[in-house]
C-alpha cells in the first residue's frame, strides 16, 4: 500500500462524508505529529499498533566494496518500529 492507496482507504473509513482532501489532510496531520513526536521525544507508542523509536548507531570500520579499503563510517541515527503484539497477531 502506498500512500495515495492509505488516504484513499482511510476516505472509505470516514464515511461517505469525507472527501478526498480532508481524507489527506488527516494522513498528513498522523504521519506529522508521529515525526514531531520522535524528534521530540525520541518515542512515540501507539497501544495495539506498535512503537516508532530513534535508535543511535555507533561509529565504526568498514570497507569500501569498491577498492577493499578500510574507511571509517560515522555515527548515525535512524528510525526504528516495534510492531505490537496485537498487530503481530493478526498476521
Amino acid at each position: 500500500m502506498n500512500k495515495a492507496q492509505l488516504i484513499e482507504s482511510v476516505q472509505a473509513a470516514l464515511g461517505a462524508d469525507a472527501t478526498k482532501r480532508s481524507a489527506e489532510a488527516a494522513v498528513a496531520a498522523v504521519l506529522g505529529s508521529i515525526s514531531e513526536g520522535i524528534k521530540g521525544d525520541g518515542k512515540v507508542q501507539l497501544i495495539g499498533f506498535g512503537t516508532f523509536e530513534v535508535r543511535s548507531r555507533a561509529a565504526r570500520q568498514g570497507r569500501n566494496p569498491k577498492t577493499g579499503e578500510a574507511m571509517q563510517i560515522a555515527a548515525s541515527k535512524s528510525v526504528g518500529f516495534k510492531a505490537s503484539s496485537a498487530l503481530k497477531g493478526s498476521l
